[in-house]
């Protein structure tokens, strides 16, 4: 095997084995900070991963509404000054929405497209009542988009005209259950007697009890909104273009379009927060294994001076003698890499299967992507070879003569 290698992978590794601690200790060194790095950068993707889900679950990637109605002045400004105030936005249908939905469809960056009809009305059974957000939707097309099957807790996702599906949290304060009929009425007066054919769990209470969803035409006739719909469901297959695509359909359509980047502002600066952060501590870490690995070398450098003396003399050329202190901090790198990935997953796993939520479920989804394991490899090689640079100038520019004296 040793004919096989190089003589600078032969002089390395006897250097190594020689200085069997301070081996063990620089490995060790390196194995934590690398699992430190693997441990939180899988962390904050399965955390990221988990807001997503969270804030998706109940909402497209992007919304078209109807314009914004705008009262405008019907006086002349120049001679009579008019105060204008903004009229409450009543519930209108998109101008000609299926030609903006056929647009949306054609689409390359466009999975699903859902009209929906959406307003306010009060859920009544007995003398409970709640308010409630009814979403008029096609099931074919909207649960592509919200998969509300997913989250069917009791009953299924059926949506006949004269069926609705409501939240965990509205049936308990309705004090209804699978099957039960609900009054459901709007502000003018229209009203009408719906069945309970399931209930969702959405993650979120406040989804849970103020979401209600019913068949398109059912919203349409309760709404007043004949053959109108006032917002169309977009998912996109770039979730984080949504902003961008919004803004192009938006400049090239009668409508407005509000993504889930704009809506969700707070949940963006949360995870630039994370990343930010993750980002400082991964480098901190790096720059303490570097120092280390340069620190044991530099050491290793000064008691070999002799050995590196003898080597010159016998006609080992500089370069040799630089190659097998590069080939030290790349060994070093490697192994530490290697036992510092399966370290940072060790402890991710055992995290992941001994904290959860309050109801059991997992408090955040295990992502292990293999990239990230070749990435911290290759990112401690280099770093193992970087920190080795000094040491092995420092080696090769010594003097036989002088390093043989001491």
């Amino acid at each position: 095997m040793r004919r096989l290698l190089p003589f600078e992978w032969i002089a390395a590794i006897r250097f190594l084995r020689e200085g069997t601690m301070q081996t063990v200790f620089i490995i060790t060194g390196i194995a934590i900070g690398v699992g430190v790095i693997v441990f939180m950068s899988a962390l904050l993707t399965g955390l990221e991963a988990n807001f997503l889900k969270r804030v998706l679950t109940s909402q497209a990637h992007v919304e078209l509404l109807p314009p914004e109605q705008v009262a405008r002045p019907q006086r002349d400004p120049a001679t009579e000054v008019a105060t204008i105030q903004r009229p409450s936005q009543r519930v209108v249908s998109i101008d000609q929405w299926p030609k903006i939905v056929a647009r949306m469809r054609a689409r390359p960056d466009v999975l699903a497209v859902s009209p929906t009809m959406a307003g306010s009305a009060l859920a009544v059974r007995g003398d409970a009542s709640r308010a409630v957000s009814i979403s008029g939707v096609e099931p074919a097309t909207y649960f592509r988009v919200v998969p509300i099957p997913d989250y069917i807790v009791l009953g299924a996702a059926s949506l006949a005209s004269d069926e609705i599906l409501i939240g965990t949290e509205l049936a308990k304060n309705l004090g209804a259950t699978l099957g039960d009929r609900l009054i459901v009425q709007t502000a003018k007066g229209v009203a009408i007697s719906l069945r309970i054919s399931g209930i969702f769990d959405l993650g979120n209470k406040g989804s849970n009890g103020r979401n209600a969803y019913v068949a398109l035409r059912t919203a349409q006739s309760l709404l007043g909104q004949v053959g109108g719909v006032t917002a169309i469901e977009v998912t996109l297959t770039d979730i984080y273009a949504a902003e961008t695509v919004a803004q192009e359909i938006a400049g090239s359509n009668a409508v407005e379009a509000d993504s889930w980047i704009v809506t969700n502002a707070q949940f963006f600066t949360a995870v630039a927060a994370q990343e930010t952060s993750n980002t400082l501590i991964r480098g901190f870490v790096g720059l303490s294994v570097a120092f280390g690995i340069a620190a044991v070398l530099v050491v290793s450098v000064i008691q070999r001076s002799r050995d590196i003396g003898i080597l010159r003399a016998m006609g080992t050329s500089r370069g040799q003698v630089l190659r097998i202190f590069l080939v030290q901090g790349g060994v070093l790198g490697f192994a530490g890499s290697l036992l510092g990935s399966t370290l940072g997953a060790a402890g991710l796993l055992a995290m992941h299967a001994t904290i959860r939520q309050v109801d059991g479920t997992e408090l955040f989804p295990l992502i292990l992507p293999q990239s990230l394991f070749v990435t911290a490899t290759l990112l401690a090689t280099a770093t193992g070879l970087l920190a080795a640079t000094a040491p092995a100038l420092r080696a090769a520019r010594l003097d036989p003569v002088v390093a043989i004296r001491g």
